[in-house]
């Protein structure tokens, strides 16, 4: 049990930071027209959807932020969760 719960949180530590090379990118746009960009947009679209739209100020778009600071306390938690059980 304990081997999956730590493969599950290597599993979601990738997604982070597949979350944060994919909100770096954004900031260049040429990185926009890549294979890499859409990948990484096609893996990290289905969480920072959900967030879209909340903080806009102007042109920026703060929202990822805001995914990205709930994703990194969560598996925070969830990393503390699997420390107890391996002991």
């Amino acid at each position: 049990m304990a081997w999956l719960l730590l493969g599950l949180y290597y599993l979601l530590t990738g997604y982070f930071y597949a979350m944060i090379f994919f909100i770096l990118l954004t900031w260049f746009p040429q990185a926009r027209e890549s294979k890499l960009y859409y990948y990484l947009f096609l893996i990290t679209n289905p969480y920072l959807r959900i967030f879209r739209g909340v903080l806009v100020f102007g042109q920026m778009d703060f929202t990822p932020i805001v995914g990205f600071l709930l994703y990194s306390f969560g598996l925070q938690a969830f990393g503390q969760l699997v420390q107890s059980f391996i002991g």
